[in-house]
């Protein structure tokens, strides 16, 4: 595998490297491309690592899809854990965008006290790294479809998604979280939203709407058989498997 230098023609990207993946697997007749490099919010003097999983050639009004991975203790590379994922996405044709929420030089995410309290900080950082990604990816790439932007994101990142969503509902056309535990999803219609829930983690009360509220807002509340910790690319292939096709089935809903 090849890697080159790319450039998005902004100031405040640093290009870091680029490679070029083929399938023959039978959903896609695409090939994909990894595009990695590092951002810099010059506001908040934050460094964001990010992966761009898409398709080599171009697609007309090509939609986008933002991944917020699961809390990794600060140790680095969680945006790749999610390749399964990822790189399945890009190969049903959207641009995935994989945000690297946490740096080592972070404070780690406090265990003791209210989560909705200590936690918040952690997912108000991590949506402005949403919104600031988001941004820039207007910029650089201007001829991508931001009608239709989907936020997926595993636990502490769908704590992230859900509040992004709930604080820029506007931005948002759908988000799906895979077992966020602490921060309550919206109850609104726009975004529409889904959740995949795990077997083994209950969320905190008040996170997910009742009954009535799915009805009311339409929102998909999907149980799985799936462990929490199992929903990134340490699960099995029938969990990856799983996760994806019903991703992708929300994904192509109207």
């Amino acid at each position: 595998m090849k890697y080159k230098a790319i450039s998005f023609l902004l100031l405040s990207l640093f290009v870091l490297n680029c490679s070029t993946k083929k399938t023959t697997h039978s959903f896609s007749n695409y090939e994909i491309k990894l595009d990695t490099l590092t951002m810099f919010d010059k506001n908040r003097n934050r460094k964001i690592p990010v992966a761009f999983y898409h398709p080599e050639k171009g697609i007309k009004n090509q939609q986008v899809v933002i991944f917020s991975h699961g809390y990794g203790a600060n140790k680095g590379g969680d945006y790749f854990v999610y390749s399964y994922l990822t790189e399945k996405l890009a190969y049903s044709g959207y641009f995935v965008v994989s945000i690297q929420h946490e740096l080592p030089t972070d404070e780690l995410i406090p265990t003791d006290g209210k989560p909705q309290i200590v936690r918040m900080p952690f997912w108000e950082r991590g949506a402005g790294n949403i919104l600031f990604v988001l941004n820039e990816l207007k910029k650089s790439k201007p001829e991508l479809d931001y009608q239709h932007i989907t936020l997926i994101g595993h636990s502490n990142g769908g704590d992230m998604t859900a509040l992004f969503a709930s604080k820029h509902p506007d931005l948002v056309y759908k988000i799906i979280t895979m077992d966020n535990r602490r921060m309550y999803l919206p109850r609104t219609s726009i975004p529409q939203i889904y959740t995949l829930r795990s077997n083994d983690y209950p969320a905190d009360e008040g996170v997910l709407p009742t009954k009535e509220e799915q009805v009311k807002y339409h929102i998909t509340v999907q149980p799985t058989n799936i462990n929490h910790g199992k929903m990134d690319n340490k699960g099995s292939d029938e969990d990856k498997q799983t996760l994806s096709d019903l991703i992708l089935k929300y994904l192509n809903e109207n």
